[in-house]
Formats: structure tokens, sequence, C-alpha cells
């Protein structure tokens, strides 16, 4: 009964909005609006996968633009961090859609320690958990970002970004990771440069196979849609 009357003044002085376009939910909606829900720039089942080396695959639900790419800068940059629960369940939808079957233990890519302190939370652990949460799993740590970089979207190209990540990471759990198939979580891919350094740990530590997911990917095309303030690849 008082978990009910607090939750009611809650909505009375905080009502609830869209994760997306932010605008009041109705009655009976729940994180995502009904027409958010519909009109989402979903990825298709021709553009939801990505593949690459050394991570075997990577899919995302969405694209990074419009009513998303304002959803994110309030999920990592305004202290949103519930918004990991709604996010996770798409995410998790499409782990089973195109995933099944194909991981044994579930992971993220991190932050840096500076970045994280900053921030107050790290975000695609918090993606990690949810998605776990909604496949009744549960998510591990098993890299650690041992040097705070550029930011990701601050640097142009594939080639600085790549070098931007080369060594940046450790493994911190090996006894967990060899002979096994590893899904590996972020927010989102453009070059796929962060996904592929972390996906190179795991995989010289011993893993089998790294398949990935992430929330979002620029549209094929238009990476350099992104700024130096935009939530781009990881920005750790």
């Amino acid at each position: 009964m008082a978990a009910k009357l607090i939750s009611g003044l809650l909505d009375l002085f905080f009502p609830p909005r869209c994760v997306f376009c932010h605008k009041l939910l109705k009655a009976g909606e729940r994180s995502i609006c009904t027409t958010c829900q519909s009109e989402l720039p979903y990825t298709t089942p021709e553009t939801a996968l990505q593949f690459g080396e050394p991570f075997s695959k990577c899919a995302s639900a969405l694209y990074y633009q419009d009513v998303v790419k304002d959803s994110f800068h309030r999920f990592k940059f305004s202290g949103r961090a519930n918004y990991a629960t709604p996010y996770g369940k798409l995410m998790a939808d499409y782990v089973r859609r195109y995933l099944p079957a194909s991981y044994d233990l579930i992971t993220w890519v991190p932050l840096s320690s500076k970045r994280k302190k900053k921030r107050g939370y790290d975000q695609a652990m918090l993606l990690a958990m949810a998605v776990a949460l909604e496949l009744s799993d549960v998510a591990v740590e098993t890299l650690r970002k041992v040097e705070d970089r550029p930011a990701q979207s601050s640097l142009e190209g594939p080639a600085a970004r790549f070098d931007n990540v080369k060594d940046a990471y450790i493994i911190t759990a090996p006894e967990l990771i060899v002979d096994k198939r590893i899904l590996l979580i972020d927010d989102i891919i453009t070059t796929g440069a962060t996904l592929s350094e972390c996906a190179k740990q795991l995989r010289f530590a011993g893993a089998l196979d790294v398949v990935c997911v992430t929330l979002a990917r620029v549209p094929p095309g238009n990476r350099k849609q992104n700024t130096a303030e935009d939530a781009s690849d990881d920005l750790t």
C-alpha cells in the first residue's frame, strides 16, 4: 500500500516520460510511448547484423539518429541511468532474434575509472545487467580499461579510432573466459574499433568466439554525423 502511494506521488510530481521522445506517457504506457514503439528507427533483418574480426557478428536494434540520439545524450550525459532497463529489453529481444544459443557468458565494454567517476556510472555495465536480467542470466566483469584515452567521437576516421583503443583494455578474469563464447555489450557501434579491441583481448585470453550486441548503430554511410559531444562507439 505504501509503495503504491509513493509511486503515485512520484508520478504526480515527476510524471513519467517516454525515454525516447521525452513526451509524457499516457495511461498504460511504460517507459516507451506507443508512437515510439512503432516508429523508432529499428534496424531490419538485412541491416541488424554487422560482421567483423575478431568479433564474429554484432546485432544492433536501432539506428543512432533522431529521438534515439537525443535519448542517448540524456542517458550518458544527463544522469538518466534508469534508461538502461528499457534499452536492455530492446537489446535482449535482438539477442533472441539474431544471436540465439551463441554465447556462454555476458560481459561489457568498460569505462575508464576516470570517466566512470565523472559520469557516476558505467553505462555499458548497466546495459549488460539489464540485458542479462531479461535473458534470465547474469553479466560478469572480464575487462578493465587501463588508460583514459580521447573520446572516440573526437577522432576522424577508422584508423585513428582503432589506434586510439589499441591496448587500452586488459583481462580481469581469464579463468572465466577460456573456452567460452562471449556476448560483449556496448551502447553504440560506429567503426567497430572498440568492440574489435575488446574482442581481441578476449580471444587472446582463450575465448572461443565473441559476439556483440548494441542498442544502436550509426546508419550505413553516415558515420560523419557524429561530433565531439555525440555518444559514439563508446565515448570512454
